[in-house]
């Protein structure tokens, strides 16, 4: 694993991705094209419930993805975007995966920076998986990617925003590139959009707080992505490896920032597998 030269004096460049990846440009529209073709898929038979409110902002909404027959349980994934952009439009094709498997998958929108901070967002992401966890019922496991990483590793540290009867029914959490200490982030220029402070770094970091008992949490990143969030990845194993819970860093050969949440659309990929059956 490469680890970077500290100490780090740019931290626009260390978290800066798309710069790094060939061809960066052009996956938000391959993205959103995927995305928009397996809701039409899905939306054929009625497998596909578009826009579930799950609060009274206009970005609360979510997004069912339903299998074929009674769901063995629920997945939630959280999109990425520095807590600052996209919406679950461009993801809806991640769930296959999931859905294949037979679970219900769940794609949460949230309101962005600078119309919220990161705490509010987390609150929200909670009323979301609240909502999705009354309509399908048996275990959940939880995902996200880059910030929807951090947000689901906030859903199993301590002083969560979600209440405790849905903490219990959580079985699993896949942070795939989360962004678990937000501390450097105060360093960067898009702090002036997301206006993170010392309190709420360390209010807010799952690195930096407790993992509540029976959390099973498996951070995956890939190989060729920037150093920090190589870093980034490592740390939340390392910090809550003496806490008593089940936690492993799987670094994935051959991936960037950008595709490493690929295998969410293939049912037999090792990220799938990962995510609904073990480490």
């Amino acid at each position: 694993m490469t680890r970077p030269n500290y100490p780090i004096t740019n931290w626009d460049d260390a978290y800066t991705n798309g710069a790094y990846i060939d061809g960066a440009e052009a996956y938000p529209d391959r993205w959103a094209a995927e995305a928009a073709a397996f809701r039409a898929e899905l939306s054929k038979d009625g497998r596909a419930q578009i826009d579930v409110p799950y609060g009274p902002q206009p970005r609360n909404l979510l997004d069912l993805f339903l299998p074929v027959g009674a769901p063995k349980g629920l997945v939630v994934f959280v999109h990425g975007g520095y807590w600052k952009a996209f919406d679950k439009s461009f993801w809806s094709h991640l769930a296959r995966g999931a859905v294949d498997h037979g679970f219900a998958v769940a794609l949460p929108s949230y309101t962005l920076a600078p119309d919220a901070r990161l705490t509010r967002i987390g609150r929200e992401v909670a009323a979301a998986i609240g909502t999705a966890s009354k309509t399908i019922a048996g275990p959940i496991r939880l995902a996200g990617h880059s910030a929807g990483g951090h947000l689901v590793s906030r859903m199993v540290s301590e002083n969560s925003p979600l209440a405790a009867p849905l903490v219990e029914r959580v079985e699993h959490v896949v942070s795939i590139s989360g962004v678990h200490d937000l501390r450097p982030l105060m360093l960067t220029e898009m702090n002036a959009i997301l206006a993170i402070d010392e309190d709420e770094a360390y209010r807010e970091s799952p690195a930096l707080l407790r993992p509540l008992p029976g959390t099973r949490l498996l951070a995956w990143v890939g190989a060729k992505e920037r150093p920090e969030f190589l870093r980034q990845s490592r740390i939340l194993p390392e910090l809550w490896d003496g806490f008593g819970v089940e936690t492993k860093l799987h670094v994935d050969e051959g991936t960037h920032h950008f595709d490493v949440i690929d295998g969410l659309a293939l049912r037999d990929s090792a990220l799938t597998q990962a995510l609904l059956h073990s480490f």
